[in-house]
């Protein structure tokens, strides 16, 4: 049995191409950043904690998938700024305006939980993304679409209408929220081998190359 910790319907979308069947147990976390904490750290925590908050509500056997994404700038002496989901179009505006005409980070990490026995394999899956220079009504009109609210970093890759990202050449999955790949590998790891009939899917549905026939690295 496969377990979804997350009730975010973009997760649920990707998962789904695997093939595989599964549930969704959702996790609610707080997802503060810790007092100088490295995104990739960041994401990795909050994916665990949500994977190990399922082990607790899931009844039986089961592998339980915990995922969480961010976005982060990249500043002086190599100090982050995390952005997280904003609480208001006043804060999506900031978001925007901070990510506009600039390639910023995305992180995205796993966390995989067998119950009964206990046994926890992460990852972290890192892309870059460039932003285009979008101009003040385009974002005015997609704050007030009111898409950007439950988005890390006030945006969806995969909006049509304001297309934000232009010339990416990385892991598309990964900026949706879960970087299918990394998710095989994971697996890999804990010694199941799943379909990869669903990657190409992936590849079909959201372009930009794949790379389960190349290492991951581990984090």
């Amino acid at each position: 049995m496969l377990v979804l910790a997350s009730n975010s319907p973009r997760r649920r979308e990707l998962l789904a191409l695997l093939g595989v069947p599964f549930a969704v147990c959702p996790a609610e976390v707080d997802e503060t950043p810790l007092p100088g904490e490295h995104p990739a750290a960041y994401v990795k925590r909050l994916a665990c904690t949500k994977a190990k908050q399922a082990w607790v509500r899931w009844g039986g056997e089961a592998f339980l998938l915990g995922a969480d994404t961010t976005v982060a700038l990249e500043e002086e002496a190599g100090r982050w700024e995390i952005l997280g989901k904003p609480k208001d179009a006043q804060q999506a505006e900031w978001m925007l305006r901070r990510l506009r005409g600039r390639t910023h980070s995305v992180f995205t990490g796993l966390a995989l939980l067998h119950k009964p026995s206990g046994n926890l394999w992460s990852d972290v899956c890192v892309s870059e993304v460039p932003i285009r220079n979008f101009s003040d009504e385009e974002m005015q009109a997609y704050i007030a679409s009111g898409d950007p609210f439950d988005k890390a970093g006030a945006y969806a890759i995969q909006h049509r209408e304001f297309h934000p990202v232009e010339n990416f050449v990385g892991c598309f999955a990964n900026v949706m929220g879960l970087p299918l790949c990394h998710v095989a590998h994971l697996f890999d790891r804990a010694g199941i081998h799943l379909p990869r009939q669903g990657l190409p899917s992936c590849v079909q549905s959201f372009g930009g190359p794949c790379a389960v026939g190349a290492p991951v690295e581990n984090e």
